[in-house]
């Protein structure tokens, strides 16, 4: 693995750069990174933002030694220490699949060459891995998907996509939570919220954890409390 390389992006955050692909080992060494950071206590830093291989930090350049803060972050990024984000317990996330909820679940299974019912196998079969979170809030980017049903997204994106939309874009799988503008193939629908300014915590997933979908009936689905 490269040694990681610190870039300015502007004049109030820096960016913290991996290897530059998708992998499970060197999305956790930029979750730590991002752990690190925040419980450092450095002044002025006003957000930390891990994505799949990068970490972008924040700053007041009002209220921070810019030079000392690069080193601190250079000498974080670097020590060989930096172990794997802790393990977080399994998310098993609700999913009514097909039908008015699932308007791409057809194309899915085409793309496939597979019936729907074995496109929702596949798709439930996984562990999911929440890479970053993006797009809109709580919106969770997660991997990898099964290569059979990894279809791409939407040519022609839709205007409206309702929350809770379970959707398939390549090896990524996510949940949109809000309605939105979107392009992934949607499959299917939850009642959970995945992101509620009223809990406590408003954020369902975080970067780091794990997901598995299990598939439930138009019936659950209405009597879900969540719904």
């Amino acid at each position: 693995m490269s040694v990681p390389r610190v870039v300015a992006a502007g004049d109030s955050a820096l960016v913290v750069e991996f290897d530059a692909h998708v992998d499970p080992v060197i999305n956790d060494r930029a979750i730590s990174l991002s752990d690190a950071i925040r419980s450092a206590g450095i002044g002025g830093i006003r957000d930390v933002v891990p994505t799949y291989r990068s970490v972008a930090v924040y700053f007041d350049p009002l209220r921070t030694d810019y030079d000392a803060l690069v080193k601190r972050v250079e000498r974080e990024a670097s020590t060989p220490s930096i172990q794997p984000g802790t393990a977080r317990a399994l998310l098993r996330i609700p999913v009514c699949y097909g039908g008015d909820f699932g308007p791409d679940l057809a194309g899915v299974a085409a793309f496939a060459r597979l019936s729907e019912q074995e496109v929702v196998g596949l798709h439930g079969a996984s562990t999911y891995r929440v890479f970053m979170l993006g797009f809109v809030p709580g919106f969770a980017y997660m991997g990898v998907v099964d290569s059979r049903i990894a279809m791409p997204r939407r040519a022609t994106p839709r205007v409206r996509v309702p929350l809770g939309s379970v959707g398939i874009a390549g090896a990524q799988t996510g949940i949109y939570p809000a309605e939105t503008p979107g392009g992934w193939q949607v499959i299917g629908r939850t009642p959970i919220k995945p992101f509620d300014p009223q809990r406590v915590e408003p954020f369902l997933l975080q970067a780091g954890d794990a997901v598995r979908f299990d598939a439930i009936s138009r019936e659950e689905f209405d009597q879900w409390p969540s719904a």
